[in-house]
């Protein structure tokens, strides 16, 4: 379906997820290149390494390890490692967990296919819900992952987000064409802890919040549906309702 194929993830060039991606990708490029960041890089969005050198490392044939975020490792391959023979299309994760609503926006998952994008590849971000963090259903994804991508190609102009229910593939229901979950799913947590010698230091933590509203149309709705969800991510931050209601007080 595809000549070349760019894997990138938040989780790291070792994780579990990763491999999950490449062998769900097999049956649809002819060529998988990996360039993803050397550590986890999960909760960082969509930053970029502006004050920092960034480092390649060659971790095997058409395989690279990057010292930086997801945004820098779609750079690196898209301006270096692949700039003379550059991808079809870019997929970021598996991600251990799904990235729905508010996670949305931190996700490193998410914005390594955001930066795709803007560099003018198509892109999908996909990620597998979990219960147990010890027991993803990867298999899920990678059983169901071709399945979606033939159905939507290359997706132009945006990036599918694609989130896969923690059920095994033959308990799947289906699949919904959603929209982002509303905001207040999400919360940011600090804990505060002491270290061996009296110091503190925090830790953040984002907290899903239960009982969230939750349209029927939303991805998080089709995750408990036991659905497949894909919602189209574009760049346009703007609240139309809040820009109509501005315009409306401010005589615009």
């Amino acid at each position: 379906m595809f000549n070349r194929a760019l894997l990138t993830n938040d989780d790291g060039i070792d994780a579990p997820g990763l491999a999950a991606l490449a062998a769900a990708v097999a049956p649809l490029a002819r060529e998988i290149w990996v360039v993803a960041p050397e550590h986890d890089q999960s909760g960082v969005s969509r930053a970029l390494s502006l004050y920092t050198p960034l480092r390649l490392y060659p971790r095997g044939e058409r395989r690279f390890a990057v010292s930086g975020t997801p945004s820098d490792c779609v750079a690196m391959a898209l301006r270096v490692v692949m700039v003379d023979n550059p991808p079809d299309i870019v997929f970021s994760g598996i991600n251990r967990g799904a990235n729905l609503a508010d996670e949305v926006g931190y996700s490193g998952t998410v914005s390594g296919a955001m930066m795709a994008r803007l560099l003018g590849v198509p892109a999908y971000a996909v990620s597998q819900a979990w219960r147990d963090r010890e027991n993803v259903r990867w298999h899920t994804a990678i059983q169901a992952l071709p399945a979606v991508v033939r159905r939507f190609g290359p997706a132009p102009r945006t990036v599918l987000n694609v989130n896969f229910p923690d059920l095994e593939p033959d308990e799947l229901t289906g699949l919904s064409i959603t929209r982002q979950g509303q905001p207040g799913s999400m919360s940011v947590e600090v804990e505060r802890r002491s270290d061996t010698r009296g110091y503190d230091y925090h830790w953040l933590a984002l907290r899903r919040r239960q009982g969230a509203p939750t349209p029927d149309d939303s991805d998080i709705a089709a995750l408990r549906r036991g659905e497949i969800s894909v919602c189209p991510l574009g760049f346009d931050f703007t609240d139309e309702a809040m820009l109509e209601e501005l315009r409306a007080a401010g005589g615009i």
